[in-house]
């Protein structure tokens, strides 16, 4: 059974820098995608916000919200990094690491979710 553990996050004054890890573990073929989503609060049941995704074409794509401040970065196969510059008040939210993963072969993939870390940016 595959699992994302994440690491990194915490409190950051506005204008500050986070930087997020999220690695995969356990039994796979390979994987399609990673990415990072969020849930500000108050929101929670709702769905989470795209953030940032790197496929393994390296084709990034980021949230309006976000481009030109995060960057989303992968060490190797099973790796991926969000770096978090010039952070505001409105970043706040737990963040989730999300995967897109192939299993067993490259036919049918699965989505996976870490567990979430809390991002709180301070004004």
């Amino acid at each position: 059974q595959v699992q994302l553990v994440e690491s990194g996050g915490g409190l950051v004054q506005a204008g500050g820098s986070l930087r997020l890890s999220c690695t995969a573990s356990g039994s796979l073929f390979s994987i399609k995608a990673m990415g990072w989503y969020r849930l500000a609060p108050g929101r929670e049941g709702q769905e989470r916000e795209f953030v940032a995704i790197f496929p393994s074409d390296g084709n990034t794509t980021y949230a309006d919200s976000v481009r030109g401040r995060f960057a989303i970065s992968r060490n190797n196969e099973r790796t991926v990094n969000l770096q978090m510059n010039n952070l505001k008040s409105e970043d706040t939210g737990v963040y989730y690491c999300w995967a897109d993963i192939y299993d067993y072969g490259p036919y049918e993939s699965s989505k996976y979710w870490g567990q979430g870390t809390q991002v709180t940016v301070s004004s």
